[in-house]
Order: C-alpha cells, then sequence, then structure tokens
C-alpha cells in the first residue's frame, strides 16, 4: 500500500515472475523497504534493470585521506576529479603541470580542448581527442536527465569547432589507461601514462594518478620545475 503497488502484482514480483516493472515502481519499493544504496542496486538486478548510478556522500569536500593520497603521490601528478570533470583537488606537482595553482576553476575535458599546453603537441593531441570526447559522453550517459554534463558540452561546443564535431558524433568509450601528453612552458614535453581509480565512498568522483612514461624523460624534467625543489627542499 505505501509503494502505491497492487498485492497481487507485488507478490509477482517477489516470486520473480515474468513481468514489467519500471526503475520507479523499485524505488518506490525500495523507499517503503528502507534498502540501503547496495541493496537498491541489488533490487534492480534481480528486476532484470540496470541500477542507477550511486550516489556516494554528498558535498564537494575532499576528506584529509584523500588529500594526503594525493599529496603523496610523488611520482607525478595527482588530481581528484568530479563526475563533470571538475578537478576538486590536486597535489603540488599536478599545480605546476596543468596550471591548476592558480586559482581558477579547471574542468579537465575543457583544458584538455583549450590549453596550449596540450595542443602544443598536435599529433598527439588529434590521436587522444576523440578517445577524451567518447569517455565525457559514456560518464554523461550514466546520468541522462543531468543537465550540467551538457552545459559543459554545448559551452565547450560553442567555442571550439573540434570539440563540436566530435561531440555529433557520438562515440562511446571507456576512460582505459591512456598516454596523457603535453607542452610544459617551462620544462617542455611531459609524458604521463594515465590511470584512473574510482573512490569508494564517492563513486561519482575518480582518482586519476600520473607516472612519467619510461623511456621518456619527464620524470628529470618534473625535476626541473622550480616550485618542487622549493617543496622538496621545505
Amino acid at each position: 500500500m505505501l509503494a502505491g503497488v497492487g498485492v497481487s502484482w507485488y507478490t509477482w514480483l517477489e516470486q520473480g515472475r515474468d513481468i514489467t516493472v519500471s526503475g520507479e515502481v523499485l524505488d518506490a519499493v525500495a523507499g517503503v523497504l528502507r534498502l540501503s544504496e547496495p541493496e537498491r542496486a541489488h533490487l534492480y538486478l534481480l528486476a532484470g534493470l540496470n541500477p542507477p548510478p550511486a550516489s556516494g556522500s554528498t558535498g564537494t569536500e575532499v576528506t584529509p585521506e584523500i588529500r594526503q593520497l594525493i599529496d603523496g603521490w610523488e611520482r607525478g601528478p595527482a588530481v581528484v576529479r568530479d563526475r563533470y570533470w571538475n578537478i576538486l583537488a590536486f597535489n603540488v606537482i599536478a599545480g605546476r603541470v596543468f596550471g591548476c595553482e592558480d586559482g581558477e576553476p579547471h574542468n579537465c575535458l575543457v583544458t584538455f580542448f583549450t590549453s596550449p599546453r596540450y595542443r602544443g603537441l598536435p599529433e598527439l593531441w588529434d590521436a587522444a581527442a576523440p578517445g577524451v570526447v567518447a569517455a565525457y559522453r559514456a560518464d554523461a550517459a550514466l546520468a541522462p536527465h543531468d543537465d550540467e554534463f551538457h552545459r559543459v558540452a554545448r559551452e565547450l561546443a560553442a567555442a571550439e569547432p573540434e570539440f563540436a564535431r566530435l561531440w555529433e558524433r557520438h562515440e562511446v568509450g571507456a576512460p582505459l589507461q591512456a598516454v596523457n601528453a603535453l607542452r610544459h612552458p617551462e620544462v617542455g614535453e611531459l609524458y604521463f601514462d594515465a590511470t584512473t581509480l574510482t573512490i569508494a565512498d564517492h563513486p561519482d568522483w575518480s582518482l586519476v594518478l600520473y607516472n612519467p612514461r619510461p623511456g621518456s624523460d619527464t620524470a628529470e624534467r618534473l625535476a626541473r620545475l622550480p616550485r618542487l625543489r622549493l617543496t622538496e627542499s621545505a
């Protein structure tokens, strides 16, 4: 009665009969039964539906534990980004490499298309751009009614024709481990292997760790960044 469904239909649901069930009805049942988020996801799977994305913790405050983790990543840049690819936290190296330290908001998708640091290596940028856009569209597809994804895409498409062209291709791809390359204004070309991890208590956030690519002189170039030397000496 509280879920707004009939007794017979609910009985068939519990019996696992072949009936049509919507996400709205499952949400109503989950609410009445006071199911936790993992239990609600399990209910969706039992009904043969894809579970909605887990919401995780609320707010945008990065915990001290996560900050300690990224600050302790000394091999290269480390950033925490939200579901829209906005950078929420970064270590000192990321601040110097990506220019995050200027205090302005940074969105990884926007930066990839607008930063001279990325566009300074045109051949590598051209090869990576379709995959970057496909990964962002895949993330947006997880929340089809969240207009913030589309706001970012609309504004970027209006400013960058190359993004608009790739966005119109409607390609979807997973954010696989990839080479991240850019030309830093002080130390030149930098090459990283980037690995994206999900933060367990904030599943719509990602931790991205960058390792200097083997066979490149990226580690030596990073050591020449002035502020890194000052930080190490402090």
